[in-house]
């Protein structure tokens, strides 16, 4: 098992840690390998670099590993653009998955605060805040229904 550490927002470092590695902080990161996160990173594995330092970052990844194709023991190296990508992306995930469950919980009839509540523990997320959960929501929805409004 090879690893590699990247820098992530802390929201996005509890999100990730909290879905992929059982709220563990000394436990590597392993996205399943079907997951389009996996293929992310292992299509920007490319050779370390000579003279290039051990990777530091808040959130530590097993890299992926195909059978036959790039063996991590050559490609583990993330540049700097990769990892911000991959950063991004998730991101991405985070707030789509939290976009998703609140939609859920809402259509079973429970009340927005607890959704964002019930997300935020379940992901073990303190760093952010609830109100900054909702009020991306809330961005979320005005810009979905603008959007839907113009195509009328």
């Amino acid at each position: 098992m090879i690893t590699t550490r990247i820098t992530v927002k802390p929201h996005i470092c509890e999100y990730v840690r909290g879905k992929y590695a059982g709220f563990d902080e000394t436990k590597p990161v392993q996205f399943p390998s079907h997951s389009d996160i996996y293929f992310l990173i292992w299509d920007f594995l490319v050779k370390r670099p000579a003279g290039c330092h051990r990777d530091d970052g808040n959130l530590e990844i097993i890299l992926p590993s195909r059978h036959g194709a790039k063996p991590p023991e050559y490609y583990n190296y993330l540049g700097i653009h990769a990892r911000k990508i991959i950063g991004r992306r998730l991101e991405m995930m985070m707030w789509a998955d939290y976009r998703m469950h609140v939609e859920e919980a809402r259509s079973r009839g429970m009340m927005f605060i607890s959704a964002t509540e019930q997300f935020m523990s379940r992901y073990g997320i303190l760093s952010l805040s609830e109100d900054a959960f909702q009020k991306n929501y809330y961005r979320w929805r005005r810009k979905s229904y603008t959007h839907s409004r113009k195509a009328i």
